[in-house]
């Protein structure tokens, strides 16, 4: 049977690694929010002032689909590499 000094010695080793993911999705958060802007202005100057609304909003998503659609598969390839 563990003793209480084991058992707390693993609670705060879950609570740190809980409180660095944590830390690391907020960080995560602010790059997409920042990239969202980027791509929002950049679409906005590539179709200029004289694009319906919704024209930019269409191009805006499928930038946002395409970035995620790579990001996802690049990522999975590397972390299969570092597994395998």
């Amino acid at each position: 049977m563990a003793s209480a000094k084991e058992h707390a010695k693993e609670f705060r080793k879950q609570v740190i690694e809980k409180v660095g993911t944590l830390i690391i999705s907020a960080f995560g958060l602010v790059a997409a929010l920042a990239w969202n802007t980027t791509i929002q202005a950049a679409v906005t100057k590539f179709l200029g002032t004289s694009g319906s609304q919704l024209e930019g909003l269409l191009v805006y998503a499928l930038v946002v689909t395409i970035i995620a659609v790579l990001a996802t598969i690049y990522i999975s390839k590397l972390s299969e590499k570092m597994k395998g």
